[in-house]
């Protein structure tokens, strides 16, 4: 060791028996690696936490949520399994072609909802009783929709059904299967998987069963306990129906009216009744026509006198309907430029004592209705978005007697534009408060979307028709 070194070492060992502090040579370190290194093990821990909670907590997770977090993971790798439906809806007062797309669950094979396509054309195939070709020629239309929405390679692996409401349901036997022979003509033609029970007359309970189904599988509450799921009560052209998962004795006792609904949770039983000739087109019908049997011809009470043989078209027969030769009027006040003016208004008392009378002889109140959260669609929407009490692009929610005052306001106004509305909305009206035993503050949830997705039986038929 040369001399300087010698010194360097006396000097520390000097300044270690005096108690002075020896500066340390130190270490290279690499903080890059360092910062790799714990994000790496952050990775690890995560994924690893992930993976247990996932198995040990997935049946807490609501079933929508955890199989769509899977099924995004899966995606990337590849894995999608599309399944398609295609359902026409042929009611009284239209047909309707839906095209549903699904993807398979990754879990356990459920249907998940993906998109659809809606069309609508009227009038309804009922009106087609007398030309059945004809009827299935609009038919023939909707599924060459059907046909530009599903990819051709899906096309023999995709089922299509027709199923017809209370518009066929009306129709003299004879009639109603001149046109189902006619639709099954076609379908034998189609592309699409079809078999002998695709083309046939739905049954007012699968109409109601699928609706409540279509409702609480958009609002996605088949996760939850089922008495969170809602009641659905669908009016249409012909018939009416209501729906709901029962919990009282009373309920459970009709049990003519209890059914099974397959759902992504099991069957669940479900209170469902149907009534034929409470359509709001039926109810329509059945007031014109009062008193005045076999006529074509009519005058109504629920129709203002200034209307005058206004052409109404139901099951195939055309009434030219006009206001009553009496009746009542009221003064509408002027202003600084108008005088006042005598007009004539709907006898609203005698109308809905009419409407009463009608709507009691074929509804029957479930006692446990009133107690449930309520959504309706179809009819009831259309005329609350069309005279102001709903955000037509939005739907929203009323309460009964905001129908009662809305039909009053109508059948106290001259309005030759919308010649029924008041009918219309005292049917609603009634139909709810006396014929279902709603309150006049009950509040009922209208929509004609929920999701971006149609309210119709043919989501919750698509969903039986590839599950059930």
């Amino acid at each position: 060791m040369n001399s300087a070194g010698v010194r360097r070492r006396r000097e520390l060992k000097q300044k270690e028996q005096n108690g002075q502090s020896i500066p340390r040579r130190k270490k290279k370190t690499s903080s890059g690696s360092s910062s790799l290194r714990q994000s790496l093990i952050c990775l690890l821990v995560s994924g690893v936490t992930f993976t247990v909670f996932m198995f040990m907590y997935v049946d807490y997770i609501p079933w929508h949520l955890h199989h769509r977090a899977i099924d995004n993971i899966v995606k990337v790798f590849g894995y999608y399994k599309p399944v398609h439906a295609v359902v026409i809806d042929a009611g009284s007062t239209g047909s309707r072609v839906l095209a549903f797309t699904f993807h398979q669950a990754y879990l356990d094979g459920h249907l998940i909802l993906d998109k659809e396509l809606f069309v609508y054309t009227k009038p309804g195939l009922s009106s087609y009783a007398d030309n059945p070709e004809a009827g299935a020629a609009t038919i023939a239309s909707l599924i060459e929709k059907a046909k530009d929405e599903i990819p051709e390679q899906y096309w023999s692996k995709t089922p299509l059904i027709l199923k017809a409401t209370a518009g066929l349901r009306l129709l003299p036997q004879e009639k109603a299967e001149g046109l189902l022979n006619a639709v099954n003509d076609l379908f034998n033609r189609t592309p699409f998987l079809t078999d002998h029970k695709s083309v046939a007359i739905m049954d007012g309970t699968d109409e109601g069963i699928f609706s409540w189904f279509t409702v609480n599988f958009l609002l996605e509450l088949f996760n939850y306990s089922p008495v969170r799921t809602v009641a659905a009560l669908d009016l249409g052209g012909g018939s009416t129906q209501i729906t709901f998962f029962p919990t009282t004795p009373s309920s459970l006792a009709e049990k003519q009216f209890i059914h099974d609904a397959v759902t992504p949770v099991g069957k669940l039983p479900v209170y469902t009744h149907s009534y034929l000739g409470l359509g709001l087109m039926a109810a329509r019908k059945a007031m014109i026509t009062l008193n005045q049997p076999n006529k074509t011809e009519v005058e109504s009470e629920c129709v203002n006198t200034l209307v005058k043989n206004r052409k109404f078209h139901y099951t195939g027969v055309d009434y030219y309907v006009s206001g009553p030769t009496d009746y009542l009027t009221t003064i509408v006040p002027g202003d600084k430029l108008t005088l006042p003016e005598e007009v004539p208004i709907v006898d609203f008392k005698q109308c809905s004592y009419d409407m009463e009378r009608y709507v009691k002889s074929i509804a029957k109140p479930p006692v446990e209705l009133p107690e449930k959260k309520i959504y309706a669609f179809s009819y009831y929407f259309d005329r609350a978005a069309e005279i102001g009490l709903i955000d037509e692009s939005t739907g929203g929610k009323v309460k009964v007697v905001d129908f009662k005052n809305a039909a009053k306001k109508v059948c106290n106004e001259a309005n030759v534009d919308q010649p029924f509305m008041c009918l219309d909305l005292t049917f609603i009206w009634i139909l709810l408060e006396k014929g279902f035993g709603l309150r006049p503050d009950t509040t009922v949830f209208l929509y004609k979307k929920i999701l971006g997705h149609e309210i119709s039986w043919a989501l919750g038929s698509a969903y039986f028709l590839l599950q059930g």
